[in-house]
């Protein structure tokens, strides 16, 4: 990708064992987003939920991009949870 180095420099925030954990996420200059991650134990299984908050309104190529990449990647985490990868 133009312009990234393929380093991504964050800062853990929170961390609760086999809970939730959030870390601040600045792959580009100018864009400081925060990346959650929280399981909620169900009667068949984790639910898993991930958000990424901070983005200012002149960022929506950045939204749009953190989107495409957070769906292709979640979508390989789901097939290797299901073993089908």
């Amino acid at each position: 990708m133009p312009n990234w180095s393929g380093v991504t420099d964050c800062e853990v925030m929170v961390i609760e064992p086999f809970t939730r954990r959030a870390y601040s996420w600045n792959p580009f200059n100018g864009l400081e987003t925060v990346a959650s991650w929280t399981l909620t134990p169900t009667k068949n299984g984790t639910l898993v939920r991930f958000e990424q908050s901070g983005f200012c309104q002149d960022q929506r190529a950045a939204l749009k991009g953190a989107n495409y990449g957070w769906q292709k990647f979640i979508g390989g985490l789901e097939k290797v949870v299901a073993g089908l990868d």
